[in-house]
């Protein structure tokens, strides 16, 4: 048993640590999701050597007072339980990289996260915050954050210190409607979500997030787009439905990399004619938009692969769209 580095006890219906569990003194990863653990006995932190923990969908209340004696933890995820704050110690825990306490009903995150200086992911959704800690700024290793499913009505001026941030942030379902400025200078984000907040507008200097692929905007209440967007050269997926987007900057046509980009839900009268020179893309979304006419240029999209135009206000369908069909484009009318 002492040689057992790795143990997986998911979907153990259990409802306590077997003392049998004592005998693997060398693991380095426990795996305990998906069971009904209501809390962690304290023997558990004789695993000197546990460098991850995963504890997901149980209902655990707390976490052992002295988990932070866990010194090589370097992967801490309890998501989906019933934690309303966490010991002391856990702030304590300098080695670890991802920490995943979503979804527990905590309520407020202390300034002492900011000591997990070597942290790579951050999961903090679903946890009833209404604000995050100034300091969260200090994280400067941050590769993703998910802070969606809060309470957010405003973020940190902090947020532009994560410059690391490349991979995700995840920011959906708050209450946000403006971004602080100094997010100008997350140039390096790959993937953002602001789905389900309540902006009107976004800020001029949002072109700056230059490394943007993919961008969620859909269920906002958007009336307008800056003309900065035609910076987001990078960007291959933008969703915009369920907005107010009565028309679309032209500047839109710079987005060369588009290949999917969803505007369903709009009041779009009209499409830019400089979205003819958008080749790459292979998905069309226009439904229920206030359109009358579709521009020829739509036929000459040479990698569209799917095109809907359901309940749009076209007087009629052109007769080129069967050319499109013809060539293994999917219309749906």
């Amino acid at each position: 048993m002492d040689e057992i580095t790795d143990m997986d006890a998911t979907y153990k219906e259990l409802t306590m640590l077997p003392e049998t569990f004592k005998a693997y003194r060398l693991l380095k990863t426990l795996r305990l999701d998906h069971n009904q653990l209501s809390s962690l006995p304290d023997w558990i932190l004789s695993f000197y050597g546990l460098e991850a923990l995963h504890v997901d969908h149980n209902v655990l209340e707390a976490l052992p007072k002295n988990i932070g004696s866990l010194i090589h933890l370097k992967h801490l995820s309890v998501h989906h339980n019933r934690i309303t704050s966490f010991p002391d110690s856990l702030w304590q825990m300098l080695r670890l990289e991802v920490l995943v306490i979503g979804d527990n009903p905590v309520g407020r995150l202390p300034d002492d996260l900011g000591r997990l200086m070597f942290l790579r992911e951050l999961y903090i959704h679903n946890m009833n915050l209404s604000e995050l800690p100034f300091i969260i700024g200090i994280l400067s290793d941050l590769k993703t954050l998910d802070a969606a499913h809060n309470q957010l009505t405003e973020l940190p001026d902090t947020m532009g210190d994560l410059t690391h941030l490349t991979d995700f942030l995840y920011l959906s379902n708050n209450r946000l409607s403006i971004l602080p400025a100094s997010m100008a200078r997350l140039t390096r984000l790959r993937y953002l979500n602001l789905t389900d907040n309540q902006f009107t507008a976004l800020p001029d200097w949002f072109g700056a997030l230059v490394s943007l692929r993919e961008l969620r905007l859909y269920n906002n209440r958007l009336m307008t787009l800056p003309d900065s967007l035609g910076q987001l050269v990078d960007l291959r997926e933008l969703y915009l439905n369920n907005n107010a987007l009565i028309a679309l900057p032209e500047s839109i046509g710079a987005c060369v990399a588009l290949t999917h980009l969803d505007l369903r839900n709009n009041q779009l009268l009209a499409l830019p004619d400089s979205m003819s020179g958008l080749h790459n893309l292979t998905f069309l979304d226009l439904r229920a938009n206030r359109l009358t006419m579709l521009p020829a240029w739509v036929r000459d999209l040479p990698r569209l692969q799917k095109l809907d135009l359901r309940w749009t206000k076209l007087h009629e369908y052109p007769s080129w769209l069967d050319d499109l069909e013809a060539r293994g484009c999917l219309v749906y009318r």
